[in-house]
Protein backbone atom coordinates (compact mmCIF):
# COMPACT_ATOMS: atom_id res chain seq x y z
CA UNK A 1 0.00 0.00 0.00
CA UNK A 2 1.51 3.34 -1.12
CA UNK A 3 0.74 6.13 1.33
CA UNK A 4 1.00 9.82 0.25
CA UNK A 5 1.11 12.77 2.67
CA UNK A 6 1.40 16.43 1.98
CA UNK A 7 4.59 16.02 4.35
CA UNK A 8 6.70 13.69 2.36
CA UNK A 9 6.37 15.63 -0.54
CA UNK A 10 10.07 17.03 -0.06
CA UNK A 11 10.63 19.17 -3.02
CA UNK A 12 14.20 20.34 -4.02
CA UNK A 13 13.73 24.21 -4.56
CA UNK A 14 16.02 26.00 -6.80
CA UNK A 15 17.74 28.42 -5.09
CA UNK A 16 17.29 30.98 -7.80
CA UNK A 17 13.85 31.30 -7.87
CA UNK A 18 11.48 34.06 -10.27
CA UNK A 19 11.51 37.52 -9.19
CA UNK A 20 7.55 36.95 -9.04
CA UNK A 21 6.16 33.81 -8.81
CA UNK A 22 3.51 32.06 -9.51
CA UNK A 23 1.38 32.84 -7.26
CA UNK A 24 1.32 36.72 -7.74
CA UNK A 25 1.37 36.09 -11.27
CA UNK A 26 -1.82 34.39 -11.32
CA UNK A 27 -3.10 37.25 -9.47
CA UNK A 28 -1.52 40.00 -11.84
CA UNK A 29 -2.97 38.25 -14.65
CA UNK A 30 -6.55 37.23 -13.48
CA UNK A 31 -6.59 41.02 -11.97
CA UNK A 32 -5.22 42.54 -14.95
CA UNK A 33 -7.67 40.06 -17.23
CA UNK A 34 -10.56 41.08 -15.12
CA UNK A 35 -10.14 44.90 -15.23
CA UNK A 36 -9.81 45.20 -19.20
CA UNK A 37 -12.89 43.52 -19.29
CA UNK A 38 -14.35 45.56 -17.15
CA UNK A 39 -13.16 49.15 -19.02
CA UNK A 40 -14.61 47.01 -22.36
CA UNK A 41 -18.02 46.30 -21.07
CA UNK A 42 -17.85 49.65 -19.24
CA UNK A 43 -17.09 51.39 -22.04
CA UNK A 44 -19.48 49.43 -24.14
CA UNK A 45 -22.33 50.25 -21.59
CA UNK A 46 -21.64 53.98 -21.22
CA UNK A 47 -21.55 54.27 -25.15
CA UNK A 48 -25.26 52.47 -25.41
CA UNK A 49 -26.48 54.60 -22.40
CA UNK A 50 -25.32 57.26 -23.56
CA UNK A 51 -26.86 56.59 -27.48
CA UNK A 52 -29.89 55.34 -25.82
CA UNK A 53 -30.88 58.24 -23.80
CA UNK A 54 -30.01 60.73 -26.40
CA UNK A 55 -32.31 59.05 -28.63
CA UNK A 56 -34.99 58.55 -26.52
CA UNK A 57 -34.77 62.11 -25.54
CA UNK A 58 -34.39 63.77 -29.04
CA UNK A 59 -37.57 61.34 -29.96
CA UNK A 60 -39.17 62.59 -26.85
CA UNK A 61 -38.38 66.15 -28.11
CA UNK A 62 -39.59 65.46 -31.74
CA UNK A 63 -42.87 63.68 -30.06
CA UNK A 64 -43.47 67.01 -28.22
CA UNK A 65 -42.63 69.48 -31.27
CA UNK A 66 -44.78 67.60 -33.74
CA UNK A 67 -47.82 67.36 -30.47
CA UNK A 68 -47.33 71.47 -30.21
CA UNK A 69 -47.15 71.73 -34.22
CA UNK A 70 -50.66 70.31 -34.95
CA UNK A 71 -52.29 71.94 -31.65
CA UNK A 72 -55.25 74.13 -33.71
CA UNK A 73 -54.98 77.02 -31.14
CA UNK A 74 -51.56 77.36 -32.29
CA UNK A 75 -51.45 77.09 -35.97
CA UNK A 76 -54.97 79.37 -36.26
CA UNK A 77 -53.07 82.50 -33.27
CA UNK A 78 -50.75 83.14 -36.66
CA UNK A 79 -53.57 85.14 -38.07
CA UNK A 80 -54.10 87.25 -35.21
CA UNK A 81 -52.90 90.58 -34.51
CA UNK A 82 -50.67 89.56 -31.50
CA UNK A 83 -49.63 85.82 -32.26
CA UNK A 84 -47.35 85.00 -29.03
CA UNK A 85 -50.31 86.39 -26.78
CA UNK A 86 -52.33 83.23 -27.34
CA UNK A 87 -49.03 80.93 -28.18
CA UNK A 88 -47.02 81.81 -25.07
CA UNK A 89 -49.43 80.50 -22.25
CA UNK A 90 -50.09 77.35 -24.39
CA UNK A 91 -46.96 76.49 -24.86
CA UNK A 92 -45.78 77.32 -21.29
CA UNK A 93 -48.37 74.64 -19.58
CA UNK A 94 -47.00 72.05 -21.82
CA UNK A 95 -43.44 72.78 -21.20
CA UNK A 96 -44.05 72.92 -17.69
CA UNK A 97 -45.58 69.34 -18.38
CA UNK A 98 -42.94 68.16 -20.27
CA UNK A 99 -40.07 68.56 -18.26
CA UNK A 100 -38.47 70.28 -21.54
CA UNK A 101 -35.77 72.88 -21.32
CA UNK A 102 -37.66 75.57 -23.90
CA UNK A 103 -40.24 75.16 -26.14
CA UNK A 104 -39.75 77.78 -28.66
CA UNK A 105 -42.61 78.94 -31.58
CA UNK A 106 -41.34 81.28 -34.73
CA UNK A 107 -43.08 82.18 -37.72
CA UNK A 108 -41.15 81.91 -41.12
CA UNK A 109 -39.06 84.74 -40.48
CA UNK A 110 -38.35 82.75 -37.58
CA UNK A 111 -39.47 85.49 -34.94
CA UNK A 112 -39.89 83.85 -31.82
CA UNK A 113 -43.95 83.84 -30.78
CA UNK A 114 -43.13 81.89 -27.50
CA UNK A 115 -40.35 81.47 -25.38
CA UNK A 116 -39.31 80.22 -21.92
CA UNK A 117 -37.90 84.19 -21.13
CA UNK A 118 -40.29 86.11 -22.42
CA UNK A 119 -38.28 88.74 -23.41
CA UNK A 120 -36.88 87.08 -26.03
CA UNK A 121 -40.34 87.15 -27.79
CA UNK A 122 -39.93 88.82 -31.33
CA UNK A 123 -36.96 88.52 -31.44
CA UNK A 124 -35.26 86.25 -34.12
CA UNK A 125 -34.49 82.61 -33.39
CA UNK A 126 -30.94 81.18 -33.33
CA UNK A 127 -29.71 78.35 -34.51
CA UNK A 128 -30.10 78.35 -38.31
CA UNK A 129 -31.07 75.14 -37.93
CA UNK A 130 -34.96 75.78 -39.25
CA UNK A 131 -34.69 75.60 -43.19
CA UNK A 132 -35.46 72.25 -43.40
CA UNK A 133 -38.54 72.43 -41.60
CA UNK A 134 -40.09 75.76 -42.87
CA UNK A 135 -39.04 75.16 -46.29
CA UNK A 136 -39.45 70.88 -46.30
CA UNK A 137 -41.39 70.34 -43.85
CA UNK A 138 -39.20 68.31 -42.53
CA UNK A 139 -39.53 67.36 -38.42
CA UNK A 140 -36.24 66.29 -37.22
CA UNK A 141 -33.66 66.46 -34.57
CA UNK A 142 -30.33 68.63 -34.40
CA UNK A 143 -27.77 69.86 -31.84
CA UNK A 144 -26.88 73.45 -32.32
CA UNK A 145 -26.37 76.40 -29.64
CA UNK A 146 -28.97 78.65 -29.51
CA UNK A 147 -29.69 81.60 -27.01
CA UNK A 148 -29.67 79.12 -23.80
CA UNK A 149 -26.90 77.45 -24.59
CA UNK A 150 -26.11 74.20 -26.46
CA UNK A 151 -28.92 71.85 -26.88
CA UNK A 152 -30.79 68.63 -28.53
CA UNK A 153 -33.76 69.81 -29.97
CA UNK A 154 -36.46 68.83 -32.19
CA UNK A 155 -38.31 70.34 -35.04
CA UNK A 156 -41.78 70.46 -36.50
CA UNK A 157 -43.53 72.72 -38.79
CA UNK A 158 -46.65 74.38 -38.07
CA UNK A 159 -49.41 74.50 -40.58
CA UNK A 160 -52.34 76.44 -41.50
CA UNK A 161 -54.61 75.86 -44.49
CA UNK A 162 -52.04 73.65 -45.89
CA UNK A 163 -49.42 75.89 -46.02
CA UNK A 164 -46.09 76.14 -43.63
CA UNK A 165 -46.47 79.38 -41.65
CA UNK A 166 -44.07 78.50 -38.65
CA UNK A 167 -41.98 76.18 -36.69
CA UNK A 168 -41.89 74.81 -33.62
CA UNK A 169 -38.71 73.83 -31.53
CA UNK A 170 -38.61 71.81 -28.42
CA UNK A 171 -34.88 71.52 -27.03
CA UNK A 172 -33.67 69.47 -23.93
CA UNK A 173 -29.94 71.19 -23.37
CA UNK A 174 -26.83 69.33 -23.41
CA UNK A 175 -25.70 69.96 -20.15
CA UNK A 176 -28.93 68.26 -18.46
CA UNK A 177 -28.82 65.20 -21.04
CA UNK A 178 -25.10 64.86 -19.64
CA UNK A 179 -26.05 65.24 -16.54
CA UNK A 180 -28.36 62.34 -16.59
CA UNK A 181 -25.94 60.53 -18.56
CA UNK A 182 -23.47 60.31 -16.08
CA UNK A 183 -26.06 59.73 -13.59
CA UNK A 184 -26.54 56.77 -14.97
CA UNK A 185 -23.36 56.03 -15.94
CA UNK A 186 -21.96 56.30 -12.75
CA UNK A 187 -24.31 53.73 -11.19
CA UNK A 188 -23.04 51.10 -13.92
CA UNK A 189 -19.30 52.05 -13.11
CA UNK A 190 -20.17 51.69 -9.77
CA UNK A 191 -21.83 48.11 -10.57
CA UNK A 192 -18.50 47.24 -12.71
CA UNK A 193 -16.19 48.61 -9.54
CA UNK A 194 -17.84 46.16 -7.49
CA UNK A 195 -17.77 43.62 -9.78
CA UNK A 196 -14.07 43.84 -10.41
CA UNK A 197 -13.31 44.32 -6.81
CA UNK A 198 -14.96 41.09 -6.60
CA UNK A 199 -13.17 39.49 -9.65
CA UNK A 200 -9.21 40.31 -8.09
CA UNK A 201 -10.58 38.67 -4.78
CA UNK A 202 -11.66 35.59 -6.18
CA UNK A 203 -8.67 36.13 -8.31
CA UNK A 204 -6.79 35.84 -4.67
CA UNK A 205 -8.61 32.65 -3.65
CA UNK A 206 -8.29 31.01 -7.13
CA UNK A 207 -4.14 31.57 -6.89
CA UNK A 208 -4.00 30.38 -3.06
CA UNK A 209 -6.22 27.12 -4.13
CA UNK A 210 -4.05 26.05 -7.11
CA UNK A 211 -0.69 27.32 -5.88
CA UNK A 212 -1.54 24.75 -2.37
CA UNK A 213 -2.63 21.92 -5.28
CA UNK A 214 0.72 22.24 -6.79
CA UNK A 215 2.54 21.70 -3.79
CA UNK A 216 3.71 25.12 -3.82
CA UNK A 217 5.61 24.55 -7.01
CA UNK A 218 6.27 27.26 -9.61
CA UNK A 219 5.82 26.03 -13.38
CA UNK A 220 9.78 25.59 -14.02
CA UNK A 221 9.97 23.25 -11.40
CA UNK A 222 6.88 21.58 -12.34
CA UNK A 223 8.41 20.99 -16.03
CA UNK A 224 11.25 19.60 -14.39
CA UNK A 225 9.71 17.73 -11.90
CA UNK A 226 7.54 16.12 -14.91
CA UNK A 227 10.91 15.56 -16.77
CA UNK A 228 12.64 14.10 -14.18
CA UNK A 229 9.78 11.59 -13.77
CA UNK A 230 9.34 10.62 -17.00
CA UNK A 231 13.28 10.10 -17.02
CA UNK A 232 13.14 7.79 -13.73
CA UNK A 233 9.92 6.20 -15.03
CA UNK A 234 11.52 4.86 -18.55
CA UNK A 235 14.27 3.97 -17.40
CA UNK A 236 13.41 1.57 -14.31
CA UNK A 237 13.63 -2.30 -15.65
CA UNK A 238 10.31 -3.51 -13.81
CA UNK A 239 7.38 -2.53 -15.78
CA UNK A 240 4.95 -0.25 -14.25
CA UNK A 241 1.32 0.21 -15.06
CA UNK A 242 -0.88 2.92 -12.76
CA UNK A 243 -4.92 3.13 -12.77
CA UNK A 244 -7.18 5.81 -11.73
CA UNK A 245 -10.33 5.12 -9.73
CA UNK A 246 -12.19 4.35 -12.44
CA UNK A 247 -10.02 1.67 -13.63
CA UNK A 248 -8.33 3.16 -16.71
CA UNK A 249 -4.61 3.25 -17.37
CA UNK A 250 -2.80 6.79 -16.40
CA UNK A 251 0.79 5.65 -16.66
CA UNK A 252 2.72 3.06 -18.38
CA UNK A 253 6.67 2.88 -19.02
CA UNK A 254 8.68 1.58 -21.79
CA UNK A 255 9.57 -1.73 -19.88
CA UNK A 256 5.83 -2.69 -19.63
CA UNK A 257 5.44 -2.02 -23.13
CA UNK A 258 8.28 -4.09 -23.89
CA UNK A 259 7.29 -7.37 -21.65
CA UNK A 260 3.85 -7.01 -22.66
CA UNK A 261 3.74 -5.84 -26.57
CA UNK A 262 7.21 -6.69 -27.32
CA UNK A 263 7.30 -2.71 -28.27
CA UNK A 264 5.10 -2.85 -31.04
CA UNK A 265 2.67 -0.16 -28.80
CA UNK A 266 3.48 3.02 -27.87
CA UNK A 267 2.27 4.89 -24.42
CA UNK A 268 -0.48 6.84 -25.85
CA UNK A 269 -2.17 3.89 -27.23
CA UNK A 270 -2.89 2.46 -23.61
CA UNK A 271 -3.40 5.26 -21.92
CA UNK A 272 -6.98 5.73 -20.91
CA UNK A 273 -7.78 2.03 -21.74
CA UNK A 274 -10.02 0.10 -19.30
CA UNK A 275 -7.33 -2.17 -17.09
CA UNK A 276 -10.04 -5.04 -17.79
CA UNK A 277 -9.44 -4.79 -21.89
CA UNK A 278 -5.67 -4.98 -21.81
CA UNK A 279 -4.82 -7.29 -18.74
CA UNK A 280 -7.76 -9.62 -18.12
CA UNK A 281 -6.24 -11.30 -15.26
CA UNK A 282 -4.70 -8.35 -13.50
CA UNK A 283 -5.14 -8.01 -9.79
CA UNK A 284 -5.15 -4.04 -9.96
CA UNK A 285 -9.40 -4.00 -10.22
CA UNK A 286 -9.28 -6.25 -6.61
CA UNK A 287 -6.66 -4.20 -5.33
CA UNK A 288 -8.52 -0.95 -6.28
CA UNK A 289 -12.15 -2.70 -4.97
CA UNK A 290 -11.00 -4.11 -1.77
CA UNK A 291 -7.90 -1.47 -1.36
CA UNK A 292 -5.69 -4.45 -0.27
CA UNK A 293 -2.35 -4.92 -1.65
CA UNK A 294 -1.52 -8.10 -3.55
CA UNK A 295 2.11 -9.62 -3.58
CA UNK A 296 4.37 -12.21 -5.86
CA UNK A 297 1.55 -13.23 -8.19
CA UNK A 298 2.70 -14.82 -11.22
CA UNK A 299 0.51 -13.95 -14.29
CA UNK A 300 0.83 -14.48 -18.03
CA UNK A 301 0.91 -11.24 -20.18
CA UNK A 302 1.45 -11.91 -23.94
CA UNK A 303 2.91 -15.05 -23.44
CA UNK A 304 5.08 -14.01 -20.41
CA UNK A 305 5.31 -15.09 -17.06
CA UNK A 306 5.89 -12.41 -14.87
CA UNK A 307 5.63 -11.71 -11.00
CA UNK A 308 3.37 -9.09 -10.17
CA UNK A 309 3.11 -6.98 -6.90
CA UNK A 310 -0.23 -4.64 -7.22
CA UNK A 311 -0.79 -2.09 -4.41
CA UNK A 312 -3.19 0.39 -3.92
CA UNK A 313 -2.10 4.29 -3.82
CA UNK A 314 -3.93 6.39 -0.74
CA UNK A 315 -3.45 9.71 -0.67
CA UNK A 316 -4.43 11.67 2.81
CA UNK A 317 -6.67 8.82 3.14
CA UNK A 318 -8.25 8.94 -0.49
CA UNK A 319 -7.89 5.94 -2.76
CA UNK A 320 -6.08 7.52 -6.03
CA UNK A 321 -5.65 4.64 -7.48
CA UNK A 322 -3.67 1.30 -7.91
CA UNK A 323 -0.17 0.93 -9.68
CA UNK A 324 1.26 -2.80 -10.42
CA UNK A 325 5.10 -3.78 -11.12
CA UNK A 326 6.45 -6.35 -12.41
CA UNK A 327 9.07 -8.28 -13.47
CA UNK A 328 9.88 -11.48 -16.55
CA UNK A 329 9.99 -14.86 -14.74
CA UNK A 330 12.78 -16.16 -16.58
CA UNK A 331 15.14 -13.15 -15.81
CA UNK A 332 14.49 -13.28 -12.05
CA UNK A 333 14.75 -17.29 -12.52
CA UNK A 334 18.31 -16.75 -13.64
CA UNK A 335 19.52 -14.80 -11.51
CA UNK A 336 19.01 -16.94 -8.63
CA UNK A 337 20.76 -19.22 -10.84
CA UNK A 338 23.31 -17.07 -10.86
CA UNK A 339 23.33 -16.80 -6.98
CA UNK A 340 22.69 -20.29 -7.02
CA UNK A 341 26.05 -20.94 -8.88
CA UNK A 342 28.15 -18.28 -6.56
CA UNK A 343 26.80 -20.27 -3.66
CA UNK A 344 28.13 -23.72 -4.69
CA UNK A 345 31.32 -22.11 -5.60
CA UNK A 346 31.48 -20.53 -2.49
CA UNK A 347 30.37 -23.31 -0.29
CA UNK A 348 33.17 -25.58 -2.35
CA UNK A 349 36.02 -22.84 -1.55
CA UNK A 350 34.71 -22.88 1.89
CA UNK A 351 35.22 -26.40 2.02
CA UNK A 352 38.84 -26.35 0.96
CA UNK A 353 40.00 -23.62 2.80
CA UNK A 354 38.76 -25.49 6.30
CA UNK A 355 40.21 -28.73 4.57
CA UNK A 356 43.47 -27.59 4.09
CA UNK A 357 43.47 -25.33 6.96
CA UNK A 358 43.27 -28.20 9.07
CA UNK A 359 45.40 -30.28 7.32
CA UNK A 360 47.80 -27.54 7.27
CA UNK A 361 47.71 -27.37 11.33
CA UNK A 362 48.47 -31.30 11.37
CA UNK A 363 51.58 -30.18 9.65
CA UNK A 364 52.28 -27.28 11.95
CA UNK A 365 52.11 -30.01 14.96
CA UNK A 366 54.24 -32.84 13.22
CA UNK A 367 56.64 -29.92 12.57
CA UNK A 368 56.46 -28.77 16.38
CA UNK A 369 56.94 -32.19 16.91
CA UNK A 370 60.48 -32.73 15.14
CA UNK A 371 58.39 -35.54 13.07
CA UNK A 372 59.51 -34.55 9.79
CA UNK A 373 59.34 -38.09 8.35
CA UNK A 374 55.75 -37.79 8.96
CA UNK A 375 55.12 -34.90 7.66
CA UNK A 376 56.43 -35.50 4.39
CA UNK A 377 54.44 -38.73 4.16
CA UNK A 378 51.64 -36.74 5.58
CA UNK A 379 52.21 -34.53 2.43
CA UNK A 380 52.52 -36.98 -0.11
CA UNK A 381 49.76 -38.89 1.06
CA UNK A 382 47.28 -35.70 0.90
CA UNK A 383 48.37 -34.53 -2.27
CA UNK A 384 48.25 -38.00 -3.85
CA UNK A 385 44.15 -37.44 -2.79
CA UNK A 386 43.60 -34.36 -4.62
CA UNK A 387 45.58 -35.45 -7.74
CA UNK A 388 44.00 -38.71 -7.87
CA UNK A 389 40.75 -36.59 -7.62
CA UNK A 390 41.60 -34.07 -9.91
CA UNK A 391 43.55 -36.66 -12.63
CA UNK A 392 39.98 -38.99 -12.61
CA UNK A 393 37.89 -35.74 -13.31
CA UNK A 394 40.32 -34.13 -15.72
CA UNK A 395 40.22 -37.61 -17.95
CA UNK A 396 36.69 -38.50 -17.59
CA UNK A 397 35.52 -34.97 -18.08
CA UNK A 398 36.53 -32.10 -20.51
CA UNK A 399 34.49 -29.13 -19.67
CA UNK A 400 36.79 -27.50 -17.10
CA UNK A 401 33.63 -25.85 -15.48
CA UNK A 402 31.89 -29.13 -14.62
CA UNK A 403 35.28 -31.08 -13.62
CA UNK A 404 35.94 -27.45 -11.58
CA UNK A 405 32.54 -27.95 -10.10
CA UNK A 406 33.01 -31.95 -9.18
CA UNK A 407 36.07 -30.96 -7.47
CA UNK A 408 34.43 -28.49 -5.26
CA UNK A 409 31.77 -30.89 -4.13
CA UNK A 410 34.62 -33.79 -3.77
CA UNK A 411 36.29 -31.14 -1.40
CA UNK A 412 33.32 -29.83 0.94
CA UNK A 413 31.94 -34.14 0.87
CA UNK A 414 35.05 -34.58 2.75
CA UNK A 415 35.11 -31.77 5.07
CA UNK A 416 31.30 -33.06 5.90
CA UNK A 417 33.06 -36.63 5.50
CA UNK A 418 30.51 -37.74 3.18
CA UNK A 419 31.52 -40.44 1.25
CA UNK A 420 31.41 -39.33 -2.89
CA UNK A 421 31.98 -42.37 -5.25
CA UNK A 422 32.88 -41.59 -9.03
CA UNK A 423 31.90 -44.57 -10.96
CA UNK A 424 34.91 -45.70 -13.00
CA UNK A 425 33.19 -45.86 -16.02
CA UNK A 426 32.31 -42.24 -15.61
CA UNK A 427 33.04 -39.84 -18.54
CA UNK A 428 31.99 -37.09 -20.35
CA UNK A 429 33.87 -35.27 -23.30
CA UNK A 430 31.36 -34.20 -25.24
CA UNK A 431 31.57 -30.54 -25.93
CA UNK A 432 28.82 -28.71 -24.45
CA UNK A 433 26.44 -26.05 -25.38
CA UNK A 434 26.14 -22.67 -23.02
CA UNK A 435 22.68 -23.94 -22.49
CA UNK A 436 23.62 -28.16 -21.76
CA UNK A 437 26.65 -26.45 -19.58
CA UNK A 438 24.24 -24.22 -17.68
CA UNK A 439 21.60 -27.14 -17.18
CA UNK A 440 24.28 -29.17 -15.77
CA UNK A 441 26.22 -26.85 -13.55
CA UNK A 442 22.77 -25.86 -11.69
CA UNK A 443 21.65 -29.80 -11.55
CA UNK A 444 24.74 -30.88 -10.30
CA UNK A 445 24.87 -28.52 -7.66
CA UNK A 446 21.16 -28.90 -6.74
CA UNK A 447 21.22 -32.26 -6.85
CA UNK A 448 24.45 -32.46 -4.75
CA UNK A 449 23.12 -30.28 -2.26
CA UNK A 450 20.30 -32.28 -1.85
CA UNK A 451 21.69 -34.81 -1.38
CA UNK A 452 24.24 -33.50 1.46
CA UNK A 453 21.14 -33.09 2.98
CA UNK A 454 20.14 -35.97 2.99
CA UNK A 455 22.41 -38.37 4.12
CA UNK A 456 23.00 -35.99 7.01
CA UNK A 457 19.27 -36.93 7.70
CA UNK A 458 19.14 -38.87 11.00
CA UNK A 459 17.34 -41.49 8.95
CA UNK A 460 19.60 -42.08 6.22
CA UNK A 461 21.45 -45.63 5.81
CA UNK A 462 24.95 -43.82 5.98
CA UNK A 463 27.01 -40.59 4.18
CA UNK A 464 26.94 -42.65 0.77
CA UNK A 465 26.78 -40.91 -2.35
CA UNK A 466 27.33 -42.15 -5.62
CA UNK A 467 27.56 -40.31 -8.45
CA UNK A 468 28.24 -41.31 -12.88
CA UNK A 469 27.88 -39.48 -15.98
CA UNK A 470 27.90 -40.50 -19.49
CA UNK A 471 28.02 -39.12 -23.10
CA UNK A 472 27.42 -42.18 -24.99
CA UNK A 473 24.82 -42.12 -27.20
CA UNK A 474 22.32 -39.45 -28.01
CA UNK A 475 22.03 -37.71 -24.96
CA UNK A 476 24.04 -36.69 -22.07
CA UNK A 477 23.53 -38.64 -18.82
CA UNK A 478 24.53 -37.95 -14.90
CA UNK A 479 23.24 -39.99 -11.85
CA UNK A 480 23.04 -39.17 -8.63
CA UNK A 481 22.46 -41.65 -5.93
CA UNK A 482 22.17 -41.13 -2.06
CA UNK A 483 21.54 -43.36 1.09
CA UNK A 484 19.22 -40.52 2.90
CA UNK A 485 15.84 -41.55 3.73
CA UNK A 486 14.35 -41.06 0.39
CA UNK A 487 10.98 -39.54 -0.84
CA UNK A 488 7.87 -40.74 0.19
CA UNK A 489 5.21 -40.80 -2.68
CA UNK A 490 2.85 -38.73 -1.42
CA UNK A 491 6.07 -35.94 -1.95
CA UNK A 492 6.63 -37.02 -5.27
CA UNK A 493 4.72 -35.05 -7.95
CA UNK A 494 5.21 -31.70 -5.24
CA UNK A 495 8.99 -31.67 -4.76
CA UNK A 496 10.01 -30.01 -8.00
CA UNK A 497 7.45 -27.12 -7.04
CA UNK A 498 8.58 -23.18 -6.28
CA UNK A 499 8.65 -23.10 -2.17
CA UNK A 500 7.90 -26.71 -1.28
CA UNK A 501 10.42 -28.88 1.13
CA UNK A 502 10.44 -32.19 3.06
CA UNK A 503 12.50 -30.33 5.30
CA UNK A 504 11.47 -27.42 7.64
CA UNK A 505 12.94 -24.38 7.86
CA UNK A 506 12.73 -21.03 5.61
CA UNK A 507 14.26 -20.03 2.53
CA UNK A 508 13.98 -23.95 1.13
CA UNK A 509 11.76 -25.13 -1.87
CA UNK A 510 13.71 -23.90 -4.76
CA UNK A 511 16.91 -26.09 -5.40
CA UNK A 512 15.30 -28.37 -6.90
CA UNK A 513 12.60 -26.22 -8.77
CA UNK A 514 14.98 -24.00 -10.36
CA UNK A 515 17.61 -27.30 -11.59
CA UNK A 516 13.79 -28.80 -13.42
CA UNK A 517 13.49 -25.30 -14.91
CA UNK A 518 17.42 -25.21 -16.05
CA UNK A 519 16.79 -28.86 -17.63
CA UNK A 520 13.59 -27.82 -19.24
CA UNK A 521 15.05 -25.14 -20.85
CA UNK A 522 17.66 -27.26 -22.21
CA UNK A 523 15.12 -29.53 -23.97
CA UNK A 524 16.06 -32.11 -21.02
CA UNK A 525 14.33 -34.52 -18.35
CA UNK A 526 14.58 -35.16 -15.05
CA UNK A 527 13.69 -38.30 -13.25
CA UNK A 528 13.41 -39.53 -10.02
CA UNK A 529 13.19 -42.90 -8.55
CA UNK A 530 14.30 -45.16 -5.44
CA UNK A 531 18.29 -45.74 -4.86
CA UNK A 532 19.71 -49.06 -4.52
CA UNK A 533 21.63 -46.88 -1.96
CA UNK A 534 18.48 -46.71 0.35
CA UNK A 535 17.50 -42.84 -0.85
CA UNK A 536 16.77 -41.59 -3.94
CA UNK A 537 18.37 -41.60 -7.48
CA UNK A 538 18.03 -38.65 -9.81
CA UNK A 539 18.82 -38.86 -13.12
CA UNK A 540 19.29 -35.89 -15.45
CA UNK A 541 18.88 -36.61 -19.47
CA UNK A 542 20.33 -33.86 -21.92
CA UNK A 543 20.75 -34.24 -25.49
CA UNK A 544 23.60 -33.70 -26.90
CA UNK A 545 22.31 -31.16 -30.16
CA UNK A 546 20.82 -28.69 -28.03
Amino acid sequence: MIRIRREDLFIHRKKNKPFVNLHLKMIGLIGALSVTIILIIGGFMSYFVTDTLEAQIGERALSVAKSVAVIPEISQAFESNNPSAIIQPIVQKIQAQTDAEFIVVGNQQEIRYAHPSPDRIGKKMIGEDNERALQNGESYTSTSTGSLGSSLRAKAPVYLNGEIVGVVSVGFLVDSIDSIIWDYSREIWLVLLGICTAAIIGAVFIANYIKNMLFGLEPEEISHLLFQKETILHSIHEGIIAINTDGHITMVNSAALKLLTGGEQQADDWIGTPIHECFPNSDLPYVLEHGESVFDQERLFSNHIVYVNSVPIFYEHELLGAVATFRNKTEIENLTKKLAHIQQYANALRSQTHEFANKLYTIMGLTQLNKKEEVLDFIQEETSIQQHWTDALLDTIDDPYISGLLVGKLNQASELQINITVQPDSQLHSILSDVNRQALLTAIGNLLDNAFDAVYDERAISRDISISFTDIGQNLLFEIDDAGPGIDEASLDKVLSHGFSTKEGAGRGFGLALTKNAIDAANGQLSIEPSELGGTYFVVSLPKDY
